[in-house]
């Protein structure tokens, strides 16, 4: 089974920046849809971010211009670059993939989290922002 853990997340105050990340393990296959969801409490997950097998990036409304998502797939790990961090981009982020999934899948994914699921998930990071 794939295993996604995140790390990276912690306390910052606005206009900072954080920089998270997802260790895969448990596949060798780089061609998987991969991307960053957050909640924030009393809130619905939301996509944040995703990057499909082809490279190929979509992001939220909310963070397009200052998050920036990535992967090394010589070390099977994402990365989510945060700037300027807002005090509403507070939440628990978290990383998840999917093998059989397409770029347009992906993009379906961020916009519609509880309809178009992706299969794996990690723990989650904390990411705080103080104004």
């Amino acid at each position: 089974q794939v295993q996604l853990v995140e790390s990276g997340g912690g306390s910052v105050q606005a206009g900072g920046s954080l920089r998270l990340s997802c260790a895969a393990s448990g596949y060798t296959d780089s061609n998987y849809c991969m991307g960053w969801f957050r909640q924030a409490p009393g809130k619905e997950r939301e996509g944040v971010a995703a990057i499909g097998g082809d490279g190929i990036t979509s992001y939220a409304d909310s963070v397009k211009g200052r998050f920036t998502i990535s992967k090394d797939n010589g070390k099977n790990t994402l990365y989510l670059q945060m700037n300027n961090l807002k005090p509403e981009d507070t939440a628990m982020y978290y990383c998840a993939a999917d093998p059989g999934r397409n770029p347009a899948y992906c993009r379906l994914s961020i916009r519609s989290p509880n309809i178009y699921t992706l299969n794996y998930w990690g723990k989650g990071t904390l990411v705080t922002i103080s104004s």
